[in-house]
């Protein structure tokens, strides 16, 4: 069991970079144009790690444990919702041996189809950014008033 007390970033660019470069070196789901970077990485509400993970092979939000409490024991592959103010996500339980047990929830897989890292990069930090962010307040409801034809069109009247 691995306790990450300060900012992770450091670490998993140094372990996924070691990851690249062995085991899924010339594996043809490796995009040559993404390089291996930690983005945003800060504590939640809950006092656990998150942030997202660029490989050049896919990009993932990534779950730490911060501490002792509130972190689910579960075996590799099994699923589990973390809750963030944008809402309820799905991650998959994975361990790494220099890593031991992290959540992972996969945005790219391959991450093929981006063109450049600063691609990448800004797709990582807006998904950071929304993760944290409330959600989007519901339109207001309007009572059921009848609307005319020219309303249902967008028009005045």
């Amino acid at each position: 069991m691995r306790l990450w007390a300060d900012d992770p970033s450091l670490y998993l660019e140094s372990v996924f970079a070691d990851i690249a470069a062995t085991r899924m070196a010339g594996v043809p789901i490796c995009n040559p144009a993404l390089q291996v970077e930690a983005i945003g990485f800060r504590r939640a509400e809950d006092g656990h790690w998150a942030g997202v993970m660029i490989t050049p092979w896919a990009i993932n939000l990534l779950r730490l444990r911060g501490h002792e409490e509130n972190w689910p024991e579960l075996a590799a592959t099994s699923k589990y919702d973390w809750r963030f103010p944008s809402g309820n996500y799905e991650f998959t339980v994975a361990h790494e041996d220099r890593l031991g047990t992290y959540h992972l929830c996969s945005l790219f897989s391959p991450a093929v189809e981006l063109e450049s890292h600063d691609q990448a990069r800004l797709t990582a930090i807006a998904v950071g950014e929304a993760l944290f962010a409330a959600p989007l307040a519901p339109p207001p409801v309007v009572a059921d008033a009848p609307r005319s034809r020219r309303a249902f069109l967008g028009l005045r009247g």
